[in-house]
């Protein structure tokens, strides 16, 4: 299953307005596995967006491209 969770990815657009308070960009996402929240920081070079669960390290990967979504917040199961 954490496999098919690698090869699975979210195209998100940055949707941010030029200007937009600077920091780093995160998703907000509630892992269903074990019923906990996580950020999930944005890449260094800004490609993608992944983490693991903190609890049982099950592993995302939301890809940062055009056709994308806005939606800042995810369920993961």
């Amino acid at each position: 299953m954490a496999d098919e969770l690698n090869r699975s990815r979210l195209d998100i657009t940055d949707t941010r307005a030029p200007g937009a308070a600077q920091g780093r960009p995160y998703l907000s996402v509630n892992f269903a596995c074990c019923g906990v929240y996580q950020r999930i920081y944005r890449s260094p070079d800004g490609s993608c967006y992944a983490g693991r669960c903190p609890r049982c390290a099950r592993p995302v990967n939301f890809k940062v491209g055009q056709g994308g979504t806005s939606a800042r917040f995810f369920t993961v199961s």
